[in-house]
């Protein structure tokens, strides 16, 4: 069961960064542009982390990356709000 929703997450993340893209490049929004990076890195999170609790063995442990990923993504979409806020 947690693997489904792993599994789901990562999709629901990747749709929403690729619609977020394609408001961008509709209307050229800078903001939307900088939520949609934000939502690449929160995909590549929760893929890293299917295969952290999933595909691989217990002892290898992805945490440092799967957290990278996800400051990453927190981080761009900080500044881009900030950016935009000037």
């Amino acid at each position: 069961m947690a693997e489904s929703v792993y599994i789901l997450c990562a999709f629901t993340s990747i749709l929403c960064a690729v619609l977020l893209f394609r408001g961008y490049r509709a209307n050229r929004t800078r903001l939307l542009f900088w939520a949609s990076l934000c939502f690449v890195f929160l995909a590549i999170n929760n893929v890293i982390l299917y295969f952290d609790l999933v595909v691989l063995p217990p002892q290898d442990d992805l945490f440092w990356y799967r957290n990278t990923a996800a400051v990453i993504g927190m981080l761009v979409l900080v500044f881009g709000l900030t950016w935009e806020s000037r």
